[in-house]
């Protein structure tokens, strides 16, 4: 048996194409007026937004996609595969808690905190310190995509504190969670590996 099923591969493909695909179509929905550089995607979530319905549910389906890919994902450390389905849990809170039109909300806002770092510190949780691991569980890789992420994250948070482009900040940030599982589910796969992953 495979360390890594294949079923980890789609739904590992499928949280970047719902999060890009949902922020496209709901700021085609929202219309000239939104601005994706200046304007986050939870805007689009908001309650009355003409999109939030396409924003929300992209949300949920990014959420449970991280969490059946946290479960496939048997070769990495345990504590990443559980930070990693926190992560995909909290986006589905961040979905079911959308702000409101105007003003901010603090459960929504907890919540995307919260996925925030979880998603932010899972590769380095999930990394495998032996020379034999998969190239997307090795310490260097991990370390930089964690890195990346903080990051970004930082800069969002700056841009927030200064209206500025805390859209482009929060697109590139998300972008690259949503990503990184496909890239280790798909190292997983490509490794020769052993039939069994270290974690339970």
């Amino acid at each position: 048996m495979r360390p890594v099923p294949r079923w980890a591969l789609f739904s590992s493909g499928c949280a970047p194409v719902v999060l890009i695909g949902g922020w496209m179509v709901a700021a085609l929905l929202e219309g000239p007026a939104y601005d994706p550089a200046t304007q986050t995607i939870s805007t689009l979530a908001a309650s009355g937004a003409a999109g939030s319905w396409v924003m929300t549910a992209a949300l949920a389906v990014l959420g449970v996609c991280h969490m059946v890919t946290a479960l496939g994902l048997r070769p990495a450390a345990f504590p990443g595969r559980v930070a990693l389905g926190a992560g995909g849990a909290a986006a589905v809170v961040v979905a079911l808690v959308p702000p409101p039109s105007s003003g901010g909300s603090l459960r929504h806002g907890s919540a995307a905190a919260v996925g925030f770092a979880l998603l932010a510190v899972w590769p380095v949780l999930a990394a495998d310190r032996r020379g034999t691991a998969p190239w997307g569980l090795r310490p260097g890789p991990s370390l930089a995509a964690t890195t990346l992420m903080v990051v970004g994250a930082v800069w969002f948070v700056l841009e927030m504190q200064y209206d500025g482009a805390d859209g482009a900040a929060e697109r590139l940030v998300t972008a690259l969670q949503s990503l990184w599982p496909f890239v280790v589910v798909a190292s997983c796969l490509r490794h020769p590996g052993r039939p069994e992953g270290p974690s339970p």
